[in-house]
């Protein structure tokens, strides 16, 4: 049996716990494992026909993941690549046709099953988000056999509770909304945090009530300037250090405004997402005339060693994914759902959008989370 694991999309904490629990148990059995480096792309830039693929492809042994579950990040590296959809300056050359114009993207998957068949890759394990994931469906359906590790700090991927990677994000920002208080307080501003989460305001939620935040806003629920304007001056005004804290979601859009997006779109179809909380800041400045801090927490929430529960769920997942593969199984999707591990087909995916349960944890009208009806919840109220 040789494994092939890869790690897609944007790093998060605990993706190499993972991965070392996955190698040092398939040893255990007497399996091989390759690491594909920079997602994807590692098999994309693969050349059969070359004898010097070091670059992309790396024999996994006890030795070299003896240490790697101490840092955050990957060590296999990542990417945004996917290999149904490269534009023409990402075709490797040795891919190219002479003479052929390559103005539209191209579909390289016959290229990727015929790595797969040379490397004699006998299942793929590609840990991601929604993005990495699908591509790992769509070869499912090529008859690869696929068993697949959700991980995303948005923890936004359809078909379970948790990514891995969530936990870590939202304790990291708590710490930074914690810490910014003293300079808010000192200077008795409005401070506005934004936070990562594309289309899913749950870190931007969970982030806020779990650190007492005045408001949240998120990417599910367009916002009012005038009525957020009002909101936070009061909580400032009752504040007896006459500050007041607001967390945004990078997706998170006026209601008469629109996502900010910068840059060309990747192989995904998204473009980079930032600087929404600015924008609020200097709105809220004007129609306020207070003082804003304006804090774009960005990378460092995904920066740095896992947390204990990143630690656990990341370890438990690389089981459930090695328990699925001693089983013979393929097109599977490694899940926690209401705090069981298990497992779903991989496609899954693609059967909905994971996003927050407005009605249940958050108060539209008043930006703010609203979590009160927990019994019989999940634990991470997803």
């Amino acid at each position: 049996m040789r494994i092939g694991v890869l790690t897609g999309g944007g790093d998060v904490p605990g993706l190499n716990p993972c991965i070392k629990a996955m190698v040092n148990r398939a040893i255990d059995n007497g399996y091989e494992v390759l690491g594909i480096r920079r997602g994807w792309m590692g098999l994309l830039r693969y050349n059969p026909d070359a004898d010097d693929n070091k670059r992309w492809i790396i024999p996994l042994d006890r030795e070299a993941v003896r240490r790697v579950d101490r840092s955050g990040g990957t060590f296999l590296h990542t990417s945004r690549t996917r290999p149904s959809n490269v534009k023409g300056d990402d075709m490797p050359d040795f891919l190219k046709e002479p003479g052929k114009t390559y103005d539209k993207p191209q579909d390289c998957t016959p290229h990727i099953l015929k790595v797969i068949e040379k490397l004699g890759i006998d299942c793929l394990v590609p840990i991601g988000g929604d993005d990495t994931l699908s591509y790992g469906e769509d070869l499912s359906h090529h008859g690869v056999r696929v068993i697949g590790i959700p991980k995303t700090m948005d923890n936004d991927v359809y078909g379970t509770d948790y990514c891995i990677g969530f936990s870590t994000a939202v304790t990291r920002s708590v710490e930074f909304i914690h810490a910014l208080r003293t300079s808010a307080g000192s200077h008795e501003r409005i401070a506005v945090i934004e936070l990562f989460g594309r289309n899913s305001g749950e870190t931007s939620l969970i982030a806020a009530y779990l650190a007492g935040v005045d408001r949240a806003l998120i990417s599910e629920v367009p916002f009012d300037y005038e009525r957020l304007a009002k909101l936070i001056v009061d909580d400032k005004s009752r504040n007896p250090s006459n500050y007041a804290m607001l967390t945004v979601s990078e997706g998170a859009h006026p209601k008469e405004g629109t996502v900010i997006e910068t840059g060309e779109a990747d192989a995904y179809g998204h473009r980079k997402l930032g600087g929404v909380g600015q924008e609020v800041g200097e709105v809220l400045k004007k129609l306020t005339k207070q003082n804003i801090i304006y804090q774009q927490v960005a990378y460092l929430m995904r920066s740095g060693a896992p947390d204990s529960l990143d630690l656990m769920v990341a370890a438990n997942y690389a089981h459930v994914a090695m328990s699925l593969i001693e089983r013979g199984e393929s097109g599977r999707l490694v899940c926690l759902q209401r705090g069981v591990y298990s497992d779903v087909p991989i496609s899954t995916l693609s059967q909905g959008k994971k996003r927050v349960n407005v009605a249940e944890l958050y108060d539209s009208e008043n930006y703010r989370p609203r979590v009160q009806h927990v019994l019989g919840m999940p634990m991470f109220l997803t």
